[in-house]
């Protein structure tokens, strides 16, 4: 969950790190540090965002030197504090550390580095690998580092230098993303690419357990056994701007309005002719006909996409999906056949939880379709197909665009699955595909409502509780909208099916209590206005979201949003847009930090 770095090369290593560290500052902001090889390891680090760090290294006059390795931390094991962060050393300084991902067995490690005279000063599980790599260090940097992952179990990407060895710095990573950034003038390594950018597009990505020795001419690789590994290089296609802001206050306004040309990018390549083409999976029709039953898993946001995706593909197809918390899904024992799928869904492709869940699909000996957003990430690499959302980078910690990809591959599927199957003839998926190419100009006239959402997120910003419901696929984007509004406002929010109302949610409802009632599904309206009507007579607010034309319904809500007319299956990308406007404006109005919210982190790494 947390962001690392480090570099070595021909320029000053903090600033380097320092800049890096911004770019990871969504994986987790608790606290930071650097240490960097000047004179033996200079270690700054502090308590609190980024900017106290770069404050605290301006107090010392900077800090000199060309390697180093930086952090940034969400807080799993110690509160954040100066002494928990990160880098974590060695008793005597020659070790410096840090750390993503977690030491599961780091008690009985660290009871045991005690007993031999160990002196530990933090909290965390972290700390641990630097006294045991400087423990088992006797010159040769990479066989200590061999020694080290034989005794620690968990997950971790490391970086790693010591004061003794100013021309190297170490690194691996199991379950945890790490990349290798090579350039002419320097390389380094990263949780993530905007990390690098900057300096370079060319990287490499490592499997698990692969050992990275940097020098500043040069990157090797080795496995456990230390012979080396020759890797393919990777380019980054997207600018650097991509992961800037781009003159909006936020990261999350950009992404807002970057979803019609993300929307775009992800469907029209996969059309020709009308119809839906997924060259890049190894589908055959006669394969999809197979399908027994799907099982979608995800978390957050892509569950809530997931969940969108059973309704459009039971709809269209007619195969029986189920979705799945992938924190939950191995738990369970699942149930498995021989003929289903599991359908994996991630932004990063790192998602902790997500890759355990596909590992399980896969021990059973279950086919696994990704859907994911970066390229040769974990989970891409690990799935047995891949299709990606192309919605480039995606900074802020709420998610937008990359919801809005994952929702718009749910229709390409299920739209590709009907066609294969038969249950939707090729004139039907034209006709969809026709008014699917329609969704994304109808986002971006939903997102010019700015002005609307801001006064009334204004009004709502003081509530203490607001409630959202709907019914199918409204259901589905009530319960993202009620994430989106509880995770950067942090308003208390809850979503509901609506006709389970009366089954006891509606004793919650009093006088002025904020309700967002979602009713676009043409087949449930009338049943939805009812819904409103419930809630109203038991003093709500009501703030409801209909397709244009279907006027009954302002008769009885307090504030309506029109959206434009659109096939019942297409209409959670356009819901959720006005949700999102609405969150983000309550967020500003209660004084939140829009891009980072408290306790939360970009890519859960972590279970």
């Amino acid at each position: 969950m947390c962001g690392i770095v480090g570099y070595i090369g021909s320029q000053e290593a903090a600033p380097i790190l320092l800049k890096g560290l911004k770019k990871l500052e969504y994986r987790g902001y608790d606290s930071a540090g650097i240490a960097v090889h000047h004179n033996g390891i200079q270690v700054v680090k502090t308590k609190g965002r980024l900017a106290e760090l770069e404050h605290k290294v301006q107090e010392m006059g900077g800090v000199s030197g060309f390697s180093g390795i930086g952090h940034t931390r969400w807080a799993t094991h110690g509160a954040p504090s100066d002494i928990n962060s990160h880098p974590h050393s060695s008793t005597n300084g020659r070790i410096s550390v840090v750390h993503n991902g977690i030491i599961e067995n780091y008690i009985q490690l660290k009871a045991e580095l005690e007993e031999k005279g160990c002196r530990f000063v933090s909290e965390t599980d972290t700390e641990v690998v630097a006294q045991l790599f400087d423990y088992y260090y006797h010159g040769d940097m990479v066989e200590t580092l061999i020694q080290v992952i034989h005794r620690v179990r968990g997950s971790y990407a490391l970086g790693i230098i010591c004061s003794e060895k100013p021309d190297e710095v170490l690194a691996v990573r199991k379950d945890s993303p790490l990349l290798v950034g090579i350039s002419k003038d320097g390389n380094y390594i990263a949780s993530d690419i905007p990390a690098v950018l900057e300096h370079t597009k060319d990287y490499y990505l490592l499997e698990d357990n692969e050992i990275v020795v940097l020098k500043k001419d040069g990157v090797t690789i080795l496995d456990m056994n230390k012979q080396e590994i020759k890797k393919d290089v990777y380019h980054v296609t997207w600018d650097f701007s991509a992961a800037e802001k781009g003159g909006y206050d936020h990261f999350m306004m950009k992404e807002m309005m970057e979803q019609p040309k993300a929307m775009r990018d992800s469907i029209n390549p996969r059309i020709t002719d009308g119809l839906v083409q997924l060259d890049e999976i190894q589908y055959t029709d006669e394969d999809i006909r197979k399908i027994n039953r799907i099982h979608m898993i995800a978390c957050g946001s892509a569950w809530h996409a997931g969940m969108v995706g059973k309704y459009v593909i039971e709809e269209c197809a007619r195969i029986p999906v189920e979705v799945d918390l992938a924190s939950e899904f191995r738990y369970r024992n699942p149930i498995l056949h021989p003929d289903d799928i599991c359908i994996i869904i991630s932004q990063s492709g790192e998602t902790a939880d997500t890759l355990a869940a596909l590992r399980e699909a896969k021990r059973q000996g279950i086919r696994v379709l990704a859907i994911v957003n970066a390229v040769g990430s974990s989970i891409a690499r690990e799935s047995d197909d891949v299709l990606y959302t192309w919605a480039g980078p995606e900074i802020a910690v709420a998610t937008t665009k990359g919801y809005s990809t994952q929702v718009a591959l749910m229709y390409l599927l299920a739209l590709k699955f009907g066609q294969a199957k038969g249950t939707l003839s090729d004139e039907e998926v034209k006709k969809l595909v026709t008014e699917l190419y329609t969704v994304p100009e109808k986002m971006e006239s939903l997102l010019q409502m700015t002005k609307e959402m801001e006064e009334l997120a204004n009004m709502q910003a003081k509530a203490t509780d607001v409630f959202v419901i709907g019914r199918g696929i409204d259901y589905a984007v009530a319960l993202e909208g009620s994430l989106k509004l509880k995770e950067i406002s942090y308003i208390h929010s809850e979503a509901y099916a609506a006709g389970e109302l009366k089954h006891g949610t509606i004793s919650l409802i009093e006088e002025g209590t904020p309700v967002i009632a979602i009713a676009t599904q043409d087949s449930l309206y009338e049943k939805l206005v009812s819904n409103v009507k419930e809630v109203k007579a038991r003093g709500a607010y009501v703030i409801a979201l209909a397709k244009e034309g279907n006027t009954e319904i302002a008769e009885v809500a307090d504030h309506v949003i029109y959206i434009p007319t659109v096939d019942d299956k297409f209409t959670a990308s356009l819901d959720v847009i006005p949700l999102q406007l609405f969150s983000y404006y309550a967020a500003i109005a209660r004084g939140c930090d829009v891009d980072m919210p408290r306790n939360l982190a970009k890519s859960v790494t972590v279970e």
